[in-house]
């Protein structure tokens, strides 16, 4: 029994390790994240809802972190006008990141693996797997920007509006436009590609004995 959790232990790591791999390629090609404005548009939740789907909550959340990492080094050595709000370590234009930029940074991308995770499993009793994947990824997607823009809002609003040089009444609407723009986008992007991927994949998982 021990050495057949071990087998299954080494082949979660292994798939674990391979949407890592994936993430990092994603970080260093311009696949991973798509500057559109001040905001990009990102695929980096994919692999992560994957990878919550496939090995659980906990692997999730994992690819989440790393996912979180990924973003605050990229905001750290190729910052932008708004890279404060994810990394501590930049200061652009007289405006610092801070303890919220990390929070801003992970706490969201967490959560994301974790809960795509959580929610697939609840879901597919009742609807099947490829349903249980498509509302999991799009509601999933949804939260991570939702909770994104609104930290960004609650803990940088004057900030993100001097970055951005408008008045600070408008960070509402500006934050509202990312997420009926960008944030549907990615979340219609989920919805497609995750199903896609997990009808391709799962019967490599299923000879994996892994995504029970």
């Amino acid at each position: 029994m021990s050495i057949m959790n071990n087998n299954q232990r080494i082949r979660q790591l292994t798939l674990a390790g391979f949407f890592i791999a994936i993430q990092v390629i994603m970080t260093l090609t311009p696949i991973g994240y798509i500057p559109i404005g001040p905001i990009n548009v990102t695929t980096m939740h994919i692999p992560v809802i994957l990878a919550g789907i496939f090995l659980g909550t906990s692997y999730g959340a994992l690819t989440g972190f790393v996912f979180g990492l990924t973003s605050m080094l990229r905001a750290t050595f190729s910052p932008g006008i708004t890279s404060f709000l994810f990394s501590p370590f930049i200061t652009v234009g007289g405006i610092h990141g801070n303890f919220f930029s990390l929070l801003i940074v992970f706490g969201p991308r967490i959560f994301l693996g974790w809960f795509s995770g959580k929610l697939f499993r609840m879901l597919r009793k009742k609807t099947g797997p490829l349903p249980a994947c498509a509302v999991s990824a799009a509601v999933n997607t949804m939260i991570h920007t939702l909770l994104v823009m609104g930290m960004i809002w609650l803990f940088f609003g004057e900030p993100y509006a001097k970055a951005l040089g408008i008045p600070v009444e408008q960070v509402a609407a500006v934050v509202f436009g990312v997420i009926t723009s960008n944030g549907i986008l990615e979340t219609v992007l989920a919805a497609i590609v995750v199903p896609a991927l997990d009808k391709a994949l799962w019967p490599s998982i299923r000879r994996m004995r892994l995504g029970e």
